[in-house]
């Protein structure tokens, strides 16, 4: 079975190189706009009303995919794609959860975006608290990391292969 989607907009950020593009949307304050195509314009509405909102798009500068390979923050050991957010995947899909600055007319303005200059949009989506927090999780190998205590620049594949090199 082959299934296509519709590329719905295009998502602008000031990240045009892969490796210093942070990696994961929390830790960005980068500023960036998502324009929906005119026809899909009307979707939007009601956006506005939320603060954040869930973006899927296509990892369009992926070369193929490994289904293993070593995440970011631990480049020391290989991982299933399926366990890491890495961009080399079966389906080069994307995920980011930014927040809403404005809509106006057919383009968002977002904060923390962590996106490619130019990344083709697949959906937007609200994020609703509700639905999507949980209080009780486990994050796999991601816990035995201990982010919340790395000190970093920013956390890009660059700064962290520098990070690692100087620890």
């Amino acid at each position: 079975m082959e299934v296509t989607y519709r590329i719905i907009g295009t998502i602008h950020s000031p990240f045009t190189d892969q490796d210093t593009t942070p990696i994961q949307s929390i830790f960005s304050e980068a500023e960036g706009t998502i324009e929906v195509l005119p026809e899909y314009a009307e979707g939007l509405q009601g956006v506005e009303e939320f603060s954040h909102i869930i973006i899927l798009y296509h990892f369009h500068r992926a070369n193929g995919f490994r289904l293993r390979e070593r995440p970011f923050v631990d480049g020391s050991k290989e991982r299933g794609i399926f366990a890491i957010r890495h961009f080399s995947r079966p389906n080069p899909i994307g995920i980011s959860l930014v927040e809403v600055i404005a809509v106006e007319g057919n383009t968002v303005r977002v904060r923390g975006i962590d996106v490619l200059d130019g990344t083709p949009l697949l959906d937007i989506k609200p994020y609703v608290r509700q639905f999507d927090h949980r209080d009780e999780v486990r994050s796999g190998w991601v816990d035995a990391k201990h982010i919340e205590e790395v000190k970093v620049r920013s956390f890009s594949p660059k700064d962290l292969r520098e990070h690692e090199e100087t620890s």
